[in-house]
């Protein structure tokens, strides 16, 4: 009798707390419907003009900035450089389609950053050290100015990586992450070295700390899925798929004691970087030949039929995100309640 009363308590208690996420979820789906009706009403509409970026957001790739932080711009990316670790804690850039189809060649100019004023690394630091200078941003992502190429040379934008992980799984992910771009129309990328799990192995008379794992940070802030996803790596050659060491901005920030993409409105970004999904990208790696190029550049230098969007729409349609990520995990929530474990994985690879 006692057990009866104790497993019928229990269950009270699951159904008051069901009752309370219940309540929860409708006010997010009346809010949910609200925001589909309004992405219904200010739908944009079709006007002519010259290709221009879809972000509204000024400066979105870049993360929070501390007070200290040396902060260098150079064309195409900006960095924060870390002397204490000679290299930078992240490069950050946007970077289109359009960008893709540059014909302008690496240059292999290796060479010091004077814009660095403690001094950067020096290609003396790397010679005879076993290491490759591994780009930061790829100079393959600047190929459409030859000031940009350039830039990408310089020493502060270099991390001291093992050759296999450089010429392989890194380059392979460059190489994604190119088609990111190329699916998407546009993203922002966040990248660079931990330097928060040492001491550290160190190369060079300038001490260049070798990093044990390199990371990239990516939103997609276009229509009509805007979505984020990250990426964590060690370093060392791998065979493994990228999809293995996707993981979520929230994860990347916890490695890291970084801040990605503060500049995105508050209920966004933390839905945005709390979940990722790798059906949503494409995992192909970007390959352009001459001619693709010459012909992408001719169809870009027409203007095209786009859609100029209300800014109701765009705040409909970003807080939509928000809170369909919401409205995902209170129903977990509520399923977690009454569901046995061996179920909840199944469940869960639906919403997946």
């Amino acid at each position: 009798m006692a057990k009866k009363k104790k497993l019928a308590s229990v269950l009270d208690k699951k159904v008051s707390k069901a009752k309370i996420r219940g309540k929860k979820l409708l006010k997010l789906l009346l809010v949910l419907v609200i925001l589909w009706i309004l992405t219904l009403i200010f739908a944009p509409s079709e006007v002519e003009y010259t290709n221009t970026s879809a972000g509204s957001i000024p400066n979105l790739e870049l993360p929070l900035i501390s007070d200290g932080e040396t902060i260098i711009s150079h064309t195409g990316y900006t960095l924060s450089y870390d002397e204490e670790h000679e290299q930078a804690r992240w490069v950050a850039y946007q970077l289109t389609r359009d960008e893709l189809y540059g014909d302008f060649d690496r240059q292999d100019n290796f060479r010091a950053d004077p814009s660095i004023l403690t001094e950067s690394s020096t290609l003396s630091d790397y010679r005879s050290s076993g290491y490759d200078r591994g780009h930061l941003i790829p100079a393959a992502d600047l190929s459409y100015s030859e000031e940009a190429m350039s830039d990408s040379f310089f020493m502060s934008n270099m991390s001291p990586q093992e050759g296999q992980f450089n010429r392989g799984i890194w380059s392979k992910l460059e190489a994604t992450v190119r088609n990111f771009a190329d699916t998407e129309g546009e993203i922002y990328v966040v990248t660079g070295p931990v330097l928060t799990d040492g001491p550290y192995k160190t190369i060079g008379k300038s001490e260049v700390s070798v990093p044990n794992y390199y990371y990239k940070a990516i939103l997609d802030y276009t229509e009509p899925e805007i979505k984020a996803i990250g990426f964590l790596l060690p370093n060392e050659g791998s065979s493994a798929s990228l999809e293995s060491f996707a993981t979520t901005i929230d994860e990347l920030e916890e490695v890291t004691n970084l801040d990605f993409f503060p500049k995105l409105p508050d209920v966004q970004e933390a839905a945005l970087e709390s979940t990722f999904t790798t059906k949503s990208w494409d995992f192909d790696t970007f390959q352009a030949s001459s001619k693709e190029r010459e012909q992408f550049a001719k169809q870009a230098a027409t203007p095209q039929k786009t859609a100029k969007a209300h800014p109701i729409y765009s705040f409909a349609k970003g807080t939509l995100t928000g809170v369909l990520v919401m409205v995902k995990k209170e129903t977990m929530k509520i399923i977690n309640l009454f569901i046995p474990d061996d179920a909840k994985e199944k469940i869960q690879e639906v919403f997946n």
